[in-house]
């Protein structure tokens, strides 16, 4: 009885010991689910790399001037104490080390944050032009091929009928003559106008036979006229006098 008591025990302790291990693993389970949906997002990422790399600028500024500092300090006790000459000299060494340190570290954390920056860029184009793919497929959905090429063959049927209708508006109406003809006619008529100024041209006006009377003055005019100047020149000197 005793036997069985204890294998009771046994049997009740190792179930009761294996309830807490699964009760822990769902835990665990739980949180790294937790953790996987409260994983950052790539902005929140984006800003923590720029922070890290203000903050290893400020110190590599911070390195530089200690740099500068215990140069000084190596040279100021050069010849005078040896001893914090070279601890001068160790200690800017031990800063030369982190600078170049902080430049690897500053080179990672650029190259992952421009590599971030990409991968944000791709994923947001991917999404839109998944979202025009989407917005395309949803219009041609709404398109009918057997339709379109219906529609085509009206506009093309419409346009020849407005193509005969302004055919027909733009006929002269009325009688209808030959051009040919009307143009013979109208040589006919310049030729016998032509005729015509030939004959004026032949019926000129003939020239005069009779001799006309010159209009030149005579010399016993002329004489005459002279005669009657001095006299009436020599009564005008009498009645000065």
């Amino acid at each position: 009885m005793s036997k069985i008591s204890k294998l009771f025990k046994v049997s009740s302790s190792s179930s009761s010991s294996s309830r807490p291990s699964s009760g822990s693993s769902s835990g665990s389970s739980s949180r790294s689910k937790h953790r996987f949906r409260s994983s950052p997002s790539p902005q929140e990422a984006i800003n923590r790399l720029r922070e890290t790399e203000a903050m290893l600028t400020k110190k590599q500024e911070y390195l530089e001037s200690r740099i500068e500092q215990e140069i000084m300090i190596a040279k100021k006790n050069g010849t005078k104490n040896k001893r914090a000459a070279l601890q001068a000299l160790k200690r800017k060494k031990r800063f030369e080390q982190q600078l170049t340190q902080i430049d690897g570290t500053l080179s990672t954390i650029e190259f992952q944050r421009e590599a971030l920056e990409n991968a944000t860029t791709n994923t947001e184009v991917l999404k839109n032009m998944g979202y025009a793919a989407k917005a395309i497929k949803g219009v041609h959905q709404n398109i009918d091929l057997d339709k379109i090429d219906s529609l085509m063959q009206d506009i093309t049927e419409q346009q020849e009928v407005a193509q005969e209708i302004s055919d027909s508006i733009s006929k002269p109406f009325g009688d209808q003559f030959d051009e040919d003809e009307l143009l013979a006619e109208l040589a006919e008529l310049e030729q016998e106008e032509l005729e015509e100024s030939m004959k004026n041209m032949g019926r000129l006006p003939s020239v005069p036979t009779i001799k006309l009377p010159s209009t030149r003055p005579s010399h016993r005019a002329t004489s005459k006229k002279r005669v009657e100047d001095d006299h009436d020149m020599k009564k005008l000197a009498a009645w000065a006098s």
